[in-house]
C-alpha cells in the first residue's frame, strides 16, 4: 500500500468512524454507570464490525469487477456521495431525535449497534474493491481506527457529554463526499 492510498483509506476509514463515535460519546454520557470495560468491549465490536463490513463489500465487488469496470469511477463517487450524503442529513436530525439510546452493555444491542454502525461499510467495502488490492491491511486500518475513535468516544462522553455529535457526523459524511469526488476527478482527469 503506497502512502497516498494509505491516506485514503485512514480518511475512509475516520469517516466510517464517526456514527460508531456518536454512538460511543451517546452511551459513554448516558450511562455514567458503566466502566472502561464496558467501552472498551464496545470499541472491539465497533472496530470489528467495520473491519468485517468491508471486507464483504470487498469481495463482492471483486465478484462484479468485470462487469463494472468501465464506470467503477462513477460508481465509486455515487456510493460514497450517498453515503456521505445521509450520514450528512442525519447529522442534521440527531439533535431533533431526543430519544436514550439501549444499555451498550446487554451483549444483543451491542451487537445491533455494531452492525447499526457498520452497515455503510459494506457499500464502501464495494467501492475498495475499486481503489485497493490491499483489502487486508486497508480492514485491518479500518477496524483499529474504529477501536481508537470509539474508545475516545466514551472517554469524551464520560467528560462532555453529547455537545459535538451532530457535528462530528456532519465532518465524516462530508469527508466521505470528499474521498469520492477526488476518485472522480482523479479518473477523468488521467484519461
Amino acid at each position: 500500500m503506497n502512502c497516498c492510498e494509505f491516506f485514503m483509506i485512514a480518511a475512509i476509514a475516520v469517516a466510517l468512524a464517526m456514527d460508531a463515535f456518536a454512538v460511543s460519546i451517546v452511551s459513554g454520557s448516558v450511562f455514567r454507570h458503566l466502566h472502561i470495560r464496558h467501552g472498551i468491549r464496545m470499541a472491539l465490536f465497533f472496530g470489528a464490525f467495520q473491519s468485517l463490513m468491508p471486507l464483504l463489500g470487498w469481495a463482492a465487488g471483486k465478484g462484479l469487477q468485470s462487469h463494472i469496470q468501465p464506470f467503477d469511477h462513477w460508481l465509486a463517487f455515487g456510493l460514497l456521495t450517498f453515503i456521505g450524503g445521509k450520514m450528512a442529513f442525519e447529522s442534521l436530525k440527531i439533535g431533533k431525535v431526543e430519544k436514550a439510546p439501549s444499555d451498550p452493555s446487554n451483549l444483543i444491542v451491542l451487537l445491533a449497534l455494531s452492525i447499526a454502525t457498520s452497515i455503510d461499510a459494506l457499500a464502501v467495502g464495494l467501492t475498495l474493491s475499486l481503489v485497493t488490492e490491499h483489502i487486508f491491511s486497508a480492514v485491518l486500518l479500518i477496524g483499529l481506527i474504529t477501536f481508537v475513535i470509539s474508545l475516545l468516544g466514551w472517554e469524551i462522553g464520560k467528560r462532555i457529554g453529547r455537545f459535538f455529535e451532530t457535528q462530528i457526523e456532519l465532518a465524516g459524511g462530508l469527508i466521505l463526499i470528499g474521498i469520492g469526488l477526488k476518485i472522480l476527478l482523479e479518473h477523468i482527469l488521467s484519461s
